[in-house]
């Protein structure tokens, strides 16, 4: 069950004793497809680890409107970092996109994993700064490149997210309508 985090914090090297320590911190999680981990208004009360499974965050606007702010699958960790840290409620919603396996840890076991193995705080600060490198580049795109532009660079970046979230996801993630992916799409296909 822990072989892939194992493997994905594999940089920092960890004793025996520190990794059954981090192993106990964590709550194995098997979720249904279209499960709400985090809703607008609730504190986020954990970090999950992705084992297998595909996952959202959004916003919704006044009027209903979902902006999709990002797409998680294994391998990857997903929560609203400002809720956790912060302890604060939350603008936004976490959902199951498939039947998903996660490793949680919740807010308290994370600052006793800080006091207690050093090391994870550098690693878990270099997540959040990958994260916002992320963001910023995603928002530099949406100002300054086409929809076209972005959505191949989305397929490019993440091939395995375009076979598993459904269309209209996709545009609301690019700021686009589904209408007019389709239509980006379809001029993209027949280009080849």
């Amino acid at each position: 069950m822990f072989e892939q985090i194992d493997s994905s914090i594999n940089h920092i090297s960890l004793t025996p004793a520190e990794q059954e320590l981090f192993h106990s911190m964590l709550k194995f999680k098997r979720v249904r497809k279209r499960t709400f981990l985090l809703q607008e208004g609730d504190i986020c009360d954990f970090e999950a680890y992705i084992i297998k499974g595909c996952i959202r965050t959004y916003y919704l606007s006044n009027d209903g409107t979902e902006t999709i702010l990002s797409f998680a699958i294994e391998n990857w960790w997903v929560s609203d970092p400002f809720s956790f840290t912060e302890q604060q409620p939350s603008n936004m919603f976490i959902e199951s996109l498939e039947d998903c396996e996660l490793l949680i840890i919740d807010h308290k076991s994370k600052a006793m994993l800080y006091e207690k193995i050093p090391k994870f705080e550098a690693l878990f600060r270099l997540l959040i700064q990958r994260s916002l490198f992320s963001l910023q580049k995603r928002f530099h795109s949406l100002l300054s490149q086409s929809a076209e532009q972005r959505y191949l660079a989305f397929i490019e970046k993440y091939p395995q997210v375009v076979q598993r979230v459904p269309q209209h996801q996709i545009a609301r993630y690019l700021g686009v309508s589904p209408e007019f992916l389709s239509k980006v799409r379809s001029t993209l296909q027949k280009k080849k």
